[in-house]
Formats: structure tokens, sequence, C-alpha cells
């Protein structure tokens, strides 16, 4: 809250109670016809929320006091009071459009230089501390283009954990309209000539692009303040474009529009968009699409700044849940209570799966469905039905955060509110975080003790992640087909440019660690210990029911019929049906039946609280468990009946 007494300066520029969002900028288009002003006003445009524009050298401290609780939006703001950022940086919730690189007293290195004569240090004086501490203090930072992220980046590290985003020059519904007008206008046009932008600004590099005309004997134009539509008319009958800035240009908007217009652009490295992959590409729709999406993913990130609930994407993978008894239709109702969709990627299901999800997405407009039929037959089935499924269906989501769940995990219903509190509170700097997971044991007198309680669970929905082995676990057959070393699933959290794992944050820590381990060598008070803390960690935190190893008779057909080969597909390690391959029964699978299936299951229910299959129970092995507190999902009572 502000202090009352720094707020005694009389001004009539008192932002209006109706406003939701307060932009800032030195001038508007109503005052200047420029980039940056073309960019801010097609944002104001499209707002979803009431804007309230105020020039920044009329921004005083009963300015800010009146409009404390709104949201502001910094453009460009060099004749702002800098007196006042002390008390924006304290009170204020904002945002920042940077257009150039306002550390430099000349907004320019390279002008630094050429004025001075020297290399610019304006990041280690005055007016850079200044600048990155009113950047710091923004909720999100907006810039034109990846090389101009860089640069503030290398000189104020810090800056790279807070939200920052590129988005390049933004255009209006009318642009698109007109460009579409021009392209079939001048479709058949045989163009001539090349333009050149007449400037008096040192950066803009006039007298090098005419230089080069004149040296490459090119019939030119210089255009100077022409209405904006007729200079894109012009652009439209142009062979060329030429531009040459002497410094960094961060986005300029002439060569966007003179590429989507069909010119040829004879450019230079200070047009610092130009390798960026939305740009340096001859499929016009692709840039097109990317600028005109950039409307929607600014207003998205303000309302995400401003607090508003965060979208949530839930996805889970199903193949023939039915016939294997998969509580799979719980699971995904339990997504659909907390998520704002929830994408089910389908393996081929021949047992009415698919027919079941179909009619349910018919019904469920949340619902996304898509089946990728997997060849059960293939060697390498395993990699292609888990770690690739999920992240088939990853891809599909379209959430600001993303919650992953298999087809026998299950939400409390009390715990929606605590994944939806999760995403306001996500950590800065983090893409993935892990949750508790209760891993049930034959029933629910028992959770497992044996496994780690914890699993990647949300995430933030960025294009880098995706699912599969990492890359010092991937493997390739004779037949450069995909398999994996044993450490790995192949459902690991992945970037998708390296195959490193992505770094996560998590609950559980050595300490509890070397507890748990201690608990399963013998130490009962270290059990204690462990269940203890379980209990209040899964109080606190948002829980996974997991109900793979409830039912144990399902279990061991399941590893039977299914789990069994997969491994094998997965390592690439097939093995027949021996009693020594066998790591539950002393027999082959094709030997053992129902009465020992189920005889089994009541043993490993009665005398086991857990067991990792990498070999065979020896009898007499005794595994420790805990029990939770938690109830158990409503949701679940009737699957658990049957």
């Amino acid at each position: 809250m502000f202090d009352s007494n720094i707020f005694e300066v009389n001004s009539e520029k008192i932002i209006p109670e109706s406003a939701r969002i307060v932009v800032v900028s030195d001038a508007f288009v109503d005052d200047y016809v420029g980039g940056a002003e073309l960019t801010t006003q097609a944002l104001i445009d499209s707002s979803p929320l009431e804007v309230f524009k105020i020039h920044s050298k009329d921004v005083t401290m009963k300015t800010l006091e009146s409009g404390h609780q709104k949201f502001w939006i910094f453009g460009n703001f060099s004749a702002l009071d800098w007196k006042l950022i002390p008390a924006i940086i304290a009170n204020m919730k904002y945002a920042v459009l940077e257009y150039d690189y306002k550390f430099c007293r000349y907004r320019s290195p390279e002008k630094h230089k050429s004025i001075e004569n020297k290399e610019c240090t304006c990041a280690q004086e005055q007016q850079g501390k200044i600048i990155s501490a009113f950047y710091h203090g923004a909720k999100s930072l907006w810039w034109m283009s990846e090389k101009q992220m860089e640069i503030y980046h290398k000189k104020f590290p810090f800056l790279s954990q807070g939200r920052n985003t590129v988005l390049s020059s933004v255009f209006n519904e009318e642009f698109f309209l007109k460009i579409n007008q021009l392209r079939e206008k001048y479709r058949d046009y045989k163009r001539s000539g090349w333009v050149i932008l007449g400037s008096n600004s040192w950066i803009k590099g006039y007298d090098e692009a005419i230089k080069w005309c004149e040296e490459n004997k090119k019939e030119h134009e210089v255009v100077w303040n022409i209405p904006y539509f007729d200079l894109l008319e012009k652009l439209s009958r142009s062979e060329g474009l030429v531009f040459l800035p002497n410094g960094a240009d961060t986005c300029p908007r002439l060569v966007i529009e003179a590429k989507l217009l069909g010119c040829k652009l004879h450019i230079n490295e200070n047009v610092q968009h130009k390798d960026e992959l939305w740009f340096d590409t001859n499929d016009m729709f692709d840039t097109e699409a990317y600028l005109f999406a950039a409307r929607e993913n600014f207003w998205n990130g303000i309302k995400s700044d401003m607090e508003f609930d965060h979208s949530l994407s839930g996805y889970t993978t199903v193949l023939n849940c039915n016939k294997n008894n998969y509580p799979w239709k719980q699971s995904i109702q339990s997504l659909l209570g907390f998520c704002d969709e929830v994408c089910v990627a389908d393996g081929g299901s021949t047992d009415g799966t698919w027919e079941d999800l179909k009619e349910w997405a018919e019904k469920e407009e949340k619902l996304v469905i898509y089946q990728n039929v997997i060849d059960l037959d293939d060697p390498r089935f395993a990699v292609k039905s888990d770690g690739l499924l999920k992240s088939l269906a990853r891809s599909m989501c379209t959430k600001e955060f993303c919650w992953q769940m298999d087809c026998d995990e299950i939400v409390h219903e009390d715990d929606y509110e605590k994944v939806r509190s999760l995403c306001k509170q996500f950590q800065s700097g983090l893409d993935l975080i892990a949750m508790p997971v209760i891993e049930y044991w034959g029933g629910r007198e028992k959770v497992r003790a044996d496994i780690n309680p914890w699993k990647w669970r949300i995430s933030r929905n960025k294009s880098y992640i995706t699912h599969g082995p990492p890359a010092n676990l991937r493997k390739y057959d004779e037949n450069g087909e995909l398999y994996c070393a044993k450490g790995t699933d192949s459902c690991d959290y992945i970037r998708n440019d390296n195959y490193q794992p992505v770094q996560f944050g998590t609950f559980y820590t050595e300490d509890v660690h070397k507890c748990r381990i201690a608990a399963l060598q013998g130490d009962e008070n270290a059990l204690k210990q462990y269940e203890t803390w379980f209990n209040h960690m899964t109080e606190m935190l948002p829980s996974v029911h997991h109900f793979s190893w409830w039912d144990m008779e399902r279990k061991i057909k399941n590893t039977r019929d299914h789990w069994s080969k997969f491994w094998g597909s997965m390592y690439n390690d097939p093995v027949d049906d021996t009693p020594e391959n066998n790591k539950m029964f002393d027999c082959s699978w094709s030997d053992v039946t129902e009465e020992m299936i189920q005889e089994r299951a009541k043993e490993f229910t009665e005398k086991l609280g857990g067991w990792i299959w990498h070999q065979k129970w020896d009898g007499k092995t005794i595994t420790p468990h805990i029990n939770s507190d938690k109830e158990l999902p409503s949701i679940m009572k009737e699957w658990i009946q049957n």
C-alpha cells in the first residue's frame, strides 16, 4: 500500500475507476505514427479490458495513487519523471514493453559509440541501474526480438529469471485485411524499383541504403512521411526494400510489411528479428499466423500477470482400458473436475475404449481426443505406446499449464482447488514440479514406502517440453528403432531439442529420502517419522491416488498379458516364457492357473507392503508400508466395489 505522504502533488491526471489497464507512453499514434506507437495502439485496440492511455510526462505521484489498483503497461517512457520509479517498483503491478535499449542514454549502444567515440557503459552507470531495477520489478517483460532480449539478459542476467516473452511488432485487424487486399490487387503486377525509408534518424541507415542502390544501379524511391496505407500500396508495387540500419533495430515494422507484401529484402544484421523462425521462412502463412496471434498472446500474458485464473490442460493416454479393467473413466472424470480441457490420446484400443471415448467427447466439450494406432506386434511398441503416446497427448494441450496423469490415477475432489492454486503460486524459474503419489498396495490399508512418493506432475505448457527417454538412456536397434536402457520407462520429461531432462522442483528432500531408506532397512522409528511426514505432505499438497496395485489379481493378470512383453520391448530384452523369467511364479506363465493367481494375490497382499519386480520375491522378505490419512476419492467407490 502506498504511503499517503508521498502523494501530495495535485494533478488533473486521475485514472478513471472504470479502467482496468493503464498504458503509459511518450507518444501515441495521435501524436506520432512510428513503429512503437503502431504496435502499442494495436495492443490497446485488441484489449479485452478497458484501457486508459496516459503520456509518460503526465504521470505524477497523484496519478499513481489514483491507479495503484490498476495494472500498468509501460511502453516508451523517456519523459517519465524517474524519481517516480522507486514508488512504481514498490507499489504497482506492471509490465514493460521494451522497444529499444533504454539502459543506454541514447537508447542505442551503437549510437552511443558513434556520438561519444567510445563503447557504451551505461549498463554499469546510474541509467542502467535504474532501468534494470525497474524491469526487475515488472510482472513481465515483452521484447521485440530474441537478440534484443539476449543483449539485456547478458547485461542484466537476473532479468532472465522473470517472465520474458518475445512479442515482435504487433499489427491490427485492418492491417491483415489490407495486405490480403493488396496481394490480390497486385497479384499479376510487374514490380519495379526499390524503396528506401527517408529518415533523419541516424539509426535507420538512410545514407547506407542510398549508397547500396547507387552502387548496384538499382532504381529506387525514397519515401518520406507518406500516409500509412499509401506506403503499403507502394511496397505492393515495388521490387524490393533496402533497409540498412547503423545500429540494432529491434523489430522494424517496415521490413515485416515489405516481406508480407512480396518485396525482396536487402537488410543487414542490425535488423534483429531477421533470423527468427517466424520471419526467416518462405511460407508467408507461418509469418502471418505468428503475427496474427501476437495480440492474443500478449493479453493472455497480461491477464496472467493480473492473477486471473490460470488455464490448465490435463492429459492422459489409454489403450484397451476396458479389457484390463483400468479406472480410466474415473481418472478422466477427475481431470475434468479441475482442468479447463482434458486431452486424451488412445493407442488404438480394440476393446470398446475408443468408442466409449468418442461418445463421451461428443457430450463433453472440454474433452479433446485423438487416436494413434500402435502396432502391438512391433518389437518397439513399448516406447511408442507409453512415452511417445504421452508426448502426443501433451502436444494436444492448449492451456498455460499441463497436469499429467495415467489412466489408473485419481485426484481427490478436495484437492481440485489446491491444483488451481498451485498454478497461481507456480515458482518463478521452474517449468516442472513433482507432486505426492499415494501408491496403494492391495487395498486401502497399505501405502507403499518401497518407492519414491513423488511423480512429475504439473508443468508450464512450453513447446520445448515433451516425454521420452533422456539422452543418456536412448538406444537404437539394428533397424534404427528407439528403445531404452534400464533407468527409464520412456516417460521422462525431456527437452525436444537435446533430450536432456527437464529440471524440476520437488517437496522430497534428501533428509526424507534417508529416512525412508532407513525405514526400509527395518528402522521402525524412521518408518513412523516417514509416515508422519508423508501424511503432512499429502494434506498440504494436491496428491494423486494411484490404483495400479490396488487389485492384486488384476495386476498379476496385466503383468502376464501385457507388462512382461512390454518391458522386453522397452529394453530390447525379449524373454522366453520360462520359470526363470517369471518374476511372480516358479513356473512358466503358460502354466499359471486362475487359482494360482488368486492364491498369489492374497499372499502378496498379506505379506508384502510393496515389491519392485526386478527380481523374484523369495517368499520371506517383508517390505514395510505406511498408512495414509487421506480419504479415498468418492469417484472410486463404485470401481472398488466392483
